[in-house]
C-alpha cells in the first residue's frame, strides 16, 4: 500500500497495540511464574499492589490489543479487491508473514539456550516440535496461528461480504456475540454445550464463533456503520470503559495474593473472545475510528509498518529488561510495580521499534521482519 492510500486511524491502532501486547506481557512478570514475562498454567499474585496494578494494567488498559489487531487486519483485507483470486491472496499474504514467522519460531529455539534461558536439550526439543506449535519462550506467537486461520477463510466469506446487508450482517453479529458467552457457559454451568460431547468438539455455534466474528465487525463497521463522530466517541469511550472495567474487576476478583491459583480460573474473563474484551475492543476501535488527520508523522507510519517484526522479536527483549527492573524479588521489585510495568513495556518498546528500524536498512529486510 502506498503511502498516500494508507489509513491513517489503522496506523495508529497499529502503533498503539503493538505497545499494548508489551503491556500485557510485562504485566505478566508479576503473576505468571514461568520468568518469560509470560503466563504459566498456575498463577501467583505477590501482594496487594501486584493485584491492583496487574488487573489496570493487563484488565483494563491493554487487553484489546490482539482484537484489534485482528479487525485492522480484517478491514483492510475484507472483501478482496476485484479479480483476486484465493491463491492470489494466499501468496500475497503468506510471502509476507510466514519468511518472518518462521525466523523466529527458529531463533526462539535457539537463542534462549545461548542465553542461559533454558538448556540446550529443551531447546532442540522445541525446535522439533516447531511443525505442531510455538516454543515456550515465543508464546506470544500463538497468536500468528488464528491470523493464519483468519487469512485462510478471507476468501472463503469475502463473496457473502460483497453482498450482505446490514441486517444480514447484524444477525451474524448476533450470533457470535452469543458464542462469547460459551467459555463462561462451560466453566460456570456445564461443559458440554449445544452438541458437544466426547465423540464432538464442535459446538452448534462453532462456525460463528472465534476471530471471524471480528473480521465480520469491521467489516459492518466500515461499510454499514454510518454514526457521526461524536456518537462514535461517546458510544466508543462508554464501551470500552464499560468492558475494560468488568476485566479489571474480574481478575482482581479472583487473584487473591499470597495463593497459587490455575491461571484460567484467575483470567476467567480474559479470553479475547468474551462479551467484556468484545464490547471493550469495539468501543475502542470507534474511538481510534474518529481521528480525522490526512497523514500520519512520519514516526508513526514507520513503526506502524515494522509493527509486525517488533512484535516478533519482542520478548527477546522484554526477558532481559524485566529481570533488570524487577530484580530477584517480584513481591518487592527495584522500581515500584505501579512503575515497572510500564517501564518495562516502554524500554522493550523502545529496544524493539530502534532495532526494527536498523533492520529495516538491509536488504532483503521484509524477510526479516515482514
Amino acid at each position: 500500500m502506498q503511502d498516500s492510500n494508507r489509513i491513517v486511524f489503522l496506523d495508529y491502532i497499529r502503533v498503539i497495540a503493538c505497545f499494548l501486547v508489551m503491556l500485557v506481557h510485562s504485566s505478566e512478570c508479576f503473576y505468571g511464574g514461568g520468568g518469560f514475562g509470560l503466563a504459566t498454567d498456575m498463577s501467583l499474585v505477590p501482594n496487594e499492589a501486584a493485584r491492583f496494578w496487574v488487573a489496570f494494567y493487563d484488565g483494563f488498559v491493554a487487553r484489546t490489543c490482539v482484537p484489534l489487531f485482528m479487525i485492522v487486519s480484517a478491514f483492510l483485507l475484507v472483501p478482496l479487491k476485484p479479480g483476486q483470486t484465493m491463491t492470489g491472496f494466499y501468496k500475497r499474504r503468506f510471502t509476507r508473514i510466514l519468511p518472518p514467522l518462521v525466523l523466529f519460531l527458529v531463533l526462539y529455539c535457539i537463542l534462549p539456550p545461548l542465553f542461559g534461558w533454558m538448556s540446550w536439550d529443551q531447546g532442540l526439543h522445541e525446535l522439533k516440535m516447531l511443525p505442531f506449535n510455538f516454543p515456550s519462550t515465543g508464546g506470544h506467537l500463538w497468536f500468528m496461528y488464528p491470523l493464519i486461520g483468519l487469512y485462510l477463510i478471507i476468501p472463503v466469506v469475502s463473496p457473502w461480504l460483497e453482498k450482505a446487508t446490514a441486517k444480514e450482517e447484524r444477525i451474524f453479529l448476533a450470533f457470535f456475540a452469543l458464542s462469547t458467552f460459551i467459555p463462561w457457559i462451560h466453566r460456570f454451568i456445564t461443559k458440554e454445550l449445544w452438541g458437544e460431547c466426547f465423540w464432538n468438539g464442535f459446538t452448534m455455534l462453532w462456525y460463528c464463533s472465534g476471530y471471524l466474528g471480528y473480521l465480520v465487525m469491521a467489516h459492518y463497521i466500515r461499510v454499514h456503520l454510518d454514526w457521526s463522530r461524536s456518537r462514535k466517541l461517546w458510544v466508543g469511550w462508554a464501551c470500552f470503559l464499560l468492558g475494560s472495567a468488568f476485566t479489571f474487576w474480574s481478575f482482581w476478583m479472583k487473584a487473591t495474593p499470597g495463593v497459587t491459583i490455575p491461571t484460567p480460573d484467575v483470567e476467567w474473563a480474559w479470553e479475547f473472545c468474551m462479551p467484556n474484551l468484545l464490547i471493550s475492543t469495539f468501543g475502542l476501535f470507534l474511538v481510534f475510528s474518529c481521528i480525522r488527520q490526512e497523514k500520519a508523522p512520519a514516526l508513526v507510519t514507520g513503526v506502524s509498518k515494522r509493527s509486525y517484526g517488533m512484535y516478533l522479536m519482542h520478548m527477546l527483549f522484554l526477558i532481559p529488561i524485566s529481570s533488570l527492573v524487577i530484580g530477584s524479588d517480584i513481591a518487592n521489585p527495584a522500581v515500584p510495580i505501579w512503575a515497572a510495568i510500564p517501564l518495562i513495556a516502554i524500554l522493550t518498546y523502545l529496544c524493539c521499534a530502534i532495532t526494527a528500524k536498523l533492520i529495516s536498512l538491509l536488504p532483503g529486510s521484509k524477510w526479516i521482519i515482514g
